[in-house]
This record gives structure tokens, C-alpha cells and sequence, in this order.
């Protein structure tokens, strides 16, 4: 039998009414949305009952979506799930550092509202938005971004998709460059051009306030963004640095996979994640956590 990997989502996938049922029914979920709401007041409050719009402000997407995952990991981990690697999408780096054991719950929490603050901080400055762009190889989209000052590829998911920030102004051309080549632009419901050099100040930032944080030694292997391996000690610059540089996200599964992996379990709100593992390889299993709940529940 192979290697179970835990999965951590990131922006995109969050939607109103997310955690409630799970906050209702395990104990386990309502400890952590508790010590959530103990840090910052109405977390919980803006996951069950926020709207879709207050939901986008990366202010708010980024502690909600850490308690919902935190707190989906914590009902996994009562019901006997556990994984033998971590990793996390862009956000969800920060919260598989945390069940990593890098960080003690509160202390991730607390990077993450202020993770949030900074980049929404940063994508105020800016007109900028995100796109997924479909049907096209890394290297033509790559080609295609090259035409424009500001629009970057940074995030590589899966054969056929990338995901581009860039440049609200520069976008529409963009877009229709990339239908010209076959090609099609999927507006994220993210608002600011993450991954890129439009947030380099946000990252140098995060990194100030990694620095005062207490970092542990992780119990459980977890594979970073920037480099696609495993963590080093290098906790500071790998999470900070991630913040305006690309997410190697295909090289991280393929890299778990050589490395034994053969089971992948996405801890979110979707399935992007599972969806993206499916494209990768047809020979791992790749489940949302919501299913194996179901499935352990109906056993």
C-alpha cells in the first residue's frame, strides 16, 4: 500500500454556509472555529453566514478557509485519517504547515489573518486580477504572457492549465491572444494578482512577521510550493517567498508520487485540488475529505 497526502486548498473554492454542518456535528471542528473566533471575533459567523462577496475580500477568504481546513483535518484526524505528506495550494500551504506541526494552531491562524491583510493590502494598490487559462502547454501560455509588461504565469497546476495575474488593463488583450492560440481564460473570484511580482512587498512583509513566530520541527513531511520537495529549514523564505512567486503545483504531485504517494486526499470546500490530481495521473486515487467522511460515515 502506498502513501496517503493530505491536500490543502487555496483561494477559489470558498463559498457561504462553508463549515457549518461540520461545526454542528463534530466536536472536533467546533474546537478549532472556537479558537478561531477567540483571534478574531466572527470568523465562523463570515464562513456560515457570510456572503459570497464579503467571502472574496482576501482579508476574510484566507482565515476562513484556514478554519474550514483546520478544522476538516481535525474531524479526520478523531475518525483515525492521518497522512504520511502535506502540502497546500498557495494559502493552503500555510494551513498544511500548521497540521504539519511548523506551527501550533493559533500561531497558523494568526500568520494567515495577517497573510490576508498584507496581500489584500497589496492587491488594493494595483487594478489586477487572476485567470486559469485551459487547453494550451505551459510553454505557449508562457510565450503568449511575454507579450505584456504585466501578466505573469504563476501558478502551474496541471497539463493544460495555468493560472496567469496580471494587469486588469492588459487582461482583455490577453485573453483574446490566448483564444487566438486555442486557448481559453477563466476569470478566478480572487481580487488581486497573486504569485507575482505585484507582491513582493507582501511577502517581505510576511516574512517580518514569520521571523517573531515560534517555528517547530515538522512531524510530517510537507512539500513546498517554490521548490516542489520537501521543506528544509528554510521555514521563513519558503513560506514568505511563495507569496510573489510562482506555485510548481504539477511538480509537487508527480514529485509525491515518485516519492510513493499513491493516495491524495484534498482538504477544502471543492475539489479543485482532486480534479487537478486526476489530470496529473490516472493511476493515483484522489478524494475530496467530504467524501471519505461520507464514506467512513455510511460503513
Amino acid at each position: 500500500m502506498g502513501k496517503v497526502a493530505f491536500i490543502f486548498s487555496g483561494q477559489g473554492d470558498q463559498h457561504p454556509g462553508m463549515g457549518k454542518e461540520l461545526y454542528e456535528k463534530y466536536p472536533a471542528a467546533k474546537r478549532v472555529f472556537d479558537m478561531c473566533d477567540s483571534v478574531r471575533p466572527n470568523t465562523s459567523a463570515q464562513c456560515f453566514e457570510g456572503t459570497e462577496d464579503e467571502l472574496k475580500e482576501t482579508k476574510n477568504t484566507q482565515p476562513c478557509l484556514f478554519a474550514f481546513e483546520l478544522a476538516l483535518a481535525s474531524v479526520l484526524k478523531e475518525k483515525g485519517f492521518s497522512p504520511d505528506v502535506l502540502a497546500g495550494f498557495s494559502l493552503g500551504e500555510v494551513a498544511a504547515a500548521t497540521a504539519s506541526g511548523i506551527f501550533d494552531i493559533e500561531t497558523g491562524f494568526r500568520l494567515v489573518c495577517i497573510r490576508g491583510e498584507l496581500m489584500q493590502r497589496e492587491a488594493e494598490k494595483f487594478d489586477t486580477s487572476m485567470a486559469a487559462v485551459v487547453k494550451l502547454s505551459d510553454e505557449k501560455v508562457q510565450e503568449i504572457c511575454e507579450k505584456y509588461s504585466d501578466v505573469y504565469p504563476v501558478n502551474f497546476n496541471c497539463p493544460g492549465q495555468i493560472t496567469v495575474s496580471g494587469l486588469s488593463s492588459q487582461m482583455p488583450d490577453f485573453f483574446a491572444d490566448v483564444k487566438a492560440a486555442g486557448g481559453r481564460a477563466l476569470p478566478l473570484k480572487v481580487k488581486g494578482a497573486f504569485h507575482s511580482p505585484f507582491m513582493k512587498e507582501a511577502a517581505e512583509a510576511f516574512a517580518l512577521e514569520l521571523e517573531k513566530a515560534e517555528i517547530k520541527t515538522p512531524h510530517t513531511a510537507l512539500y513546498s510550493n517554490m521548490t516542489a520537495s520537501v521543506y528544509t529549514d528554510d521555514v521563513v523564505s519558503l513560506l514568505s517567498q511563495q507569496i510573489c512567486s510562482p506555485v510548481c503545483w504539477e511538480r509537487i504531485i508527480r514529485n509525491m508520487i515518485s516519492d510513493g504517494v499513491d493516495t491524495f486526499v484534498e482538504i477544502g470546500p471543492g475539489r479543485t485540488l482532486t480534479n487537478m490530481v486526476r489530470k496529473i495521473s490516472a493511476d493515483v486515487k484522489a478524494v475530496s475529505a467530504a467524501e471519505l467522511i461520507t464514506e467512513e460515515t455510511s460503513c
